[in-house]
C-alpha cells in the first residue's frame, strides 16, 4: 500500500474528451481522433502502458471510419482494449461529435484529471474547458509517433 505522505496511489481514472470532425471522411475521422488523443495524452501526462481501454464514440452521422484506428495506427495501442460505438440520437444534440471515454492508471486524483473539449465540441463542457488551440507538445508528440512509432512501442514494453 503506498505511503499517503510520500507516494500517489495509483487509481483507474476516466478522462473524457470530444472533438468536433469537418466532415465524415476516413481521413477526417483519423485526424480529428488523433488531435483528440495527442491533447488527452499531454494533458495528463498519459504512457501507453498505463491504458486500460478506451471508448470511442461518434454521432450516427460519423461512419466513414472507427476512430480507434488512430490509436492502434498512429499511438501503437496494440495492447489497450478499444471499443467504438455510436451516441445516443437525441434531438438537438451536437453533431459530427467525436468522443473518447479513456480508462487510465495513474497517479493523479480524480479533481486533477484534465477532461479535453476541442473544436465544436467545446460548448459541451464550457466548465471544462481550459485550451482551445492545440499544444506545441501535442504537435511534438504526434510528429514523434508518425516519424517513429517505433518509440512508443518500446516504452509500451518496459
Amino acid at each position: 500500500m503506498a505511503n499517503r505522505d510520500t507516494e500517489p496511489a495509483w487509481r483507474l481514472r476516466g478522462i473524457r474528451g470530444a472533438t468536433t470532425v469537418d466532415e465524415n471522411s476516413r481521413a477526417a475521422i483519423i485526424e480529428a481522433t488523433e488531435e483528440l488523443l495527442a491533447e488527452m495524452i499531454v494533458a495528463n501526462d498519459i504512457e501507453s502502458s498505463e491504458v486500460a481501454s478506451a471508448w470511442f464514440t461518434t454521432t450516427p452521422d460519423l461512419n466513414a471510419e472507427f476512430p480507434a484506428v488512430a490509436a492502434r495506427q498512429t499511438f501503437n495501442w496494440t495492447h489497450a482494449a478499444l471499443m467504438c460505438g455510436h451516441e445516443m440520437q437525441v434531438p438537438g444534440s451536437l453533431p459530427s461529435c467525436l468522443r473518447i471515454l479513456l480508462h487510465v492508471n495513474t497517479p493523479l486524483r480524480q479533481n486533477q484529471v484534465q477532461h479535453v473539449y476541442l473544436r465544436g465540441a467545446r460548448v459541451l463542457r464550457t466548465d471544462l474547458t481550459v485550451n482551445t488551440e492545440p499544444s506545441r507538445s501535442v504537435e511534438d508528440l504526434l510528429t514523434r509517433f508518425r516519424e517513429t512509432p517505433e518509440l512508443d512501442r518500446e516504452r509500451a514494453d518496459r
